[in-house]
């Protein structure tokens, strides 16, 4: 595992306890002991908030609502209620009666409350789900798939011309150029399992610094424009600054007789000590586009 895919990792895992610990302060449901440090009336004295105690005081805390049907005075005289001079004192006992969560309805508080914490739990959940995306990507098509490149018979008979020379099938999707290739099994690609059915496929890029290596009819091999790297017709070194020869893909033959290239899988190979085919054939497009120039 890769240092930038372990960094994804902990910055995933920091997000997920980040949103929970949002979650538990929005929802109120923190530890008891965080719960009594922040209860600051516990901290004051009685006398105090006896004194600061008021009707108009946004730090009270809520008092239940009262409505007229909810609430009776009950006012009673009796004799243990006269005074030594002859008054009557009057007593007030009020009766709180609860009302179900219904009748209350929802507060503010609460309202905000869940909201802010679905909001933060769809954020997570749309993190989550590209975090995962990005470390376990499945590609269904394009480059870095196994490629579709048609049907061998057709391929053979768009590579192979009628004066005897050939031109490779290019196949866009895949980046890269179908070739004949005859191997006797004497070759450094025989094992390497480059070839299928007399077939090869020839990643375009230049093994220099990553120029499209187009391909010269007239000396029947691939020219680089760039830096002037040249290479036969199967992709083997023959001249100029590339390390080695043009890379090839893992290509196989399936049951309905298509040439399928696995564009996944990029095989690299040294500069061969012999070439299997000949080269130049004929002009070096380069040689050619110079002497115009």
């Amino acid at each position: 595992m890769t240092l930038v895919e372990l960094s994804f990792i902990a910055i995933a895992f920091i997000g997920v306890f980040g949103v929970i610990g949002i979650a538990a302060v929005v929802t109120g449901r923190t530890p008891r002991a965080v719960t009594k440090r922040l209860n600051w009336k516990k901290n004051l004295d009685k006398k105090a908030l006896k004194v600061d105690k008021s009707e108009t005081n946004f730090l009270a805390p809520d008092e239940p609502d009262l409505e007229e049907e909810n609430v009776s005075e009950d006012t009673e005289i009796d004799d243990e209620d006269t005074n030594t001079d002859g008054s009557i004192a009057i007593k007030e006992e009020v009766i709180y009666e609860e009302i179900s969560e219904e009748e209350a309805g929802m507060t503010r508080r609460q309202f905000l409350g869940k909201a802010l914490g679905i909001t933060f739990g769809a954020f997570a959940g749309i993190q989550l789900i590209s975090w995962l995306g990005f470390f376990y990507p499945k590609v269904s098509g394009g480059f870095g798939s196994k490629i579709d490149a048609g049907r061998v018979d057709d391929l053979k008979d768009q590579i192979f011309q009628s004066d005897g020379s050939v031109i490779p099938a290019f196949i866009p999707s895949a980046r890269a150029y179908v070739l004949p290739f005859n191997d006797e099994g004497q070759s450094q690609f025989s094992d390497s399992g480059t070839i299928a059915d007399g077939l090869v496929a020839v990643y375009q890029r230049c093994v220099h610094l990553g120029c499209r290596v187009p391909w010269c009819n007239t000396s029947q091999g691939f020219e680089c424009p760039c830096h002037g790297s040249k290479y036969n017709m199967l992709g083997e070194y023959y001249a100029g600054p590339a390390p080695r020869n043009l890379d090839r893909f893992i290509v196989s033959v399936n049951s309905a007789g298509k040439f399928i290239i696995d564009t996944g899988s990029i095989i690299e190979s040294p500069r061969a000590a012999g070439m299997s085919i000949k080269y130049p054939q004929g002009l070096s497009c380069i040689t050619i586009a110079e002497t115009e120039e």
